[in-house]
């Protein structure tokens, strides 16, 4: 395995061999470690993940090319990239590494606990032992561990009309994008409508389906969680609302409702939070969530 002492001097000896060619840089980059040596360098690149790089075609000899820009402006998707024989072209293969890298730190990142404290939100997990675990088996996810129900029984208000709580799900970098804009206005929309809230919390490696088990203990009667979205093409800040009326042990996605993609640029953090108390407005009428409430709602309206 190789050592940091044997990287170090890899990049000297490269470093060295630039600054032996030539390439000099601005006193402003003097600093750090190896500065003596790094002060004389310039790697003053483009940044590529910029929107100018991303909306550009690649393509070679377009026959339409004022379709294929069209085309591009509907859709973030990879289209337009070009080849170079049976290869992406360069840029687009950088953005993509760029993006994966974004996915990466958004999956492996760890929440700011001044987030958690300015919203008072207690901490418990589920029992995925680890990030790593929690992405090979989504079903531990879905469960407290016993240390976290014990803390629920102890902390949270019983019975209330909605209980929100707060999981990292696939990005705790949605969650810290989010949160300050879309819990107060769900906090204040409950008041306003005279609903009980329960003891909002933090979950730890939290899987949606976590609302289930969570509701084995608060036995609310509208249970929301704020969670972050599976992060790609380079975006790590959206964050959903799922809900469900009386989530029961053997309840699925058919009986859940999801206000998703919200994020500045998405689903405003604002009018998602408003949407989430309409929703759950709705559920406490009809008693009822997810398809039932869609079954519902439509022979209402015939």
């Amino acid at each position: 395995m190789i050592t940091q002492q044997q990287i170090d001097a890899i990049i000297d000896a490269v470093v060295a061999e630039l600054q032996r060619q030539g390439i000099s840089s601005p006193p402003s980059l003097v600093g750090g470690r190896g500065a003596g040596v790094l002060g004389s360098l310039s790697l003053d690149l483009p940044d590529i993940t910029t929107s100018a790089y991303r909306t550009r075609s690649y393509v070679e000899n377009v026959r339409k090319p004022d379709v294929l820009r069209a085309l591009m402006q509907t859709t973030p998707a990879r289209i337009g990239i070009g080849h170079a024989g049976p290869r992406y072209r360069n840029i687009p293969q950088f953005i993509f590494w760029a993006d994966h890298a974004v996915t990466q730190d958004a999956l492996f990142k760890e929440i700011d606990s001044a987030l958690l404290q300015q919203f008072n939100l207690f901490e418990v997990q589920t029992q995925a032992a680890s990030r790593q675990e929690y992405l090979l088996r989504p079903d531990l996810g879905r469960k407290l561990s016993d240390a976290a129900r014990k803390t629920l029984s102890e902390r949270c208000v019983k019975n209330p009309d909605v209980q929100v709580y707060v999981a990292d799900g696939l990005s705790a970098s949605a969650i810290e994008h989010n949160l300050r804009d879309i819990f107060p206005v769900i906090q204040q929309g409950l008041q306003q409508a005279g609903l009980k809230m329960g003891t909002p919390f933090y979950v730890k490696y939290g899987r949606v389906g976590l609302l289930n088990d969570v509701n084995s203990v608060v036995d609310a009667k509208v249970v929301v969680t704020l969670i972050g979205e599976r992060p790609g093409l380079g975006r790590a800040e959206a964050a959903s609302a799922y809900m469900g009326y009386k989530p029961q042990p053997d309840s699925t996605d058919a009986d859940r409702d999801v206000v998703c993609n919200i994020f500045n640029g998405g689903t405003n953090p604002l009018e998602a939070g408003a949407y989430v108390v309409e929703y759950i407005k709705r559920m406490l009428k009809h008693q009822a969530s997810g398809i039932k409430l869609k079954l519902i709602e439509q022979g209402q309206n015939k």
